[in-house]
């Protein structure tokens, strides 16, 4: 095969693992351009012994109703509140099934950093490679956080990070309202027990989602806002996401000025 064929047939497949995509659809190949024959005649089911276990009165159990989302929710907020420590909330996490992103991600992607640092940093939901390695902002875009964080003097033993979501959507896709509906009293909660003094909301839907502002995060970043906890205020901060900083470098000057926002708000 030519290099330059090679190459296309290699990007290609990066992309389909990117998007999700691990198996085929079927065994052998189908030629969508030959032309269309007669179908081949049906077969007429067997009737199938089922094992006692399925049988119920001649019939197979029907699978389990999913959760509806309003449902989920309160379920969410109920299993939070029972949480007394990070640890706590992490295993109840671990066996939360009102989201559907659980089933279709490799593992939950909890948190990083040092839980009793001053500053918390939260995006929107890990991506590949965090759900391969179980951790937040571990791909490009938390190379380029790592390297923010020390231009201001941080690392991650002196930040604490976290997502809306703990669960990768699939394909990387945005979560629905409904997932991070679902989600949010678990990383209220998280924040609440980690209790930091600032509060970094990492690009607009966390942003939106934990401080319940309707703009832009190109109008909302370098404002500071509150954030709430029940028990006190937090000073938080919007600011992009290092994806988009990846995607547009030149917004990159207006998140250092963010960085050295945190860097005077925590000398204070």
């Amino acid at each position: 095969m030519p290099p330059a064929r090679e190459k296309s047939a290699r990007d290609l497949l990066d992309f389909y693992l990117e998007a999700g995509v691990d198996a085929l659809v079927g065994e052998a190949p189908v030629d969508r351009f030959a032309p269309e024959t007669a179908a081949p005649p049906t077969r007429t089911p067997q009737p199938v012994s089922l094992p006692p276990d399925l049988e119920i009165k001649g019939r197979a159990s029907p699978p389990a109703a999913p959760i509806a989302p309003d449902e989920a929710a309160m379920a969410a907020r109920a299993a939070a509140k029972t949480a007394e420590t990070l640890d706590e909330l992490r295993a109840i996490l671990e066996k939360f099934d009102g989201c559907a992103l659980k089933a279709t991600a490799t593992q939950l992607v909890f948190a990083d950093g040092n839980p009793k640092a001053r500053v918390m940093f939260i995006g929107e939901a890990p991506g590949r490679d965090e759900d391969i390695e179980g951790l937040p902002f571990v791909g490009r875009s938390g190379k380029l956080l790592d390297r923010m964080l020390a231009a201001i003097g941080l690392d991650r033993t002196s930040v604490y990070i976290a997502n809306i979501v703990p669960w990768r959507p699939p394909g990387n896709r945005t979560p629905t309202p409904q997932e991070s509906a679902i989600c949010l009293p678990f990383i209220r909660r998280q924040i609440e027990l980690a209790d930091p003094d600032i509060l970094v909301c990492l690009g607009g839907p966390s942003a939106q989602t934990l401080l319940g502002i309707k703009e832009g995060i190109t109008k909302t970043r370098g404002r500071w806002f509150t954030f709430n906890t029940g028990k006190r205020e937090i000073r938080a901060l919007p600011t992009f996401h290092p994806a988009f900083l990846l995607r547009s470098p030149l917004q990159k000057r207006f998140a250092w000025r963010d960085f050295l926002a945190i860097k005077k708000a925590l000398a204070g």
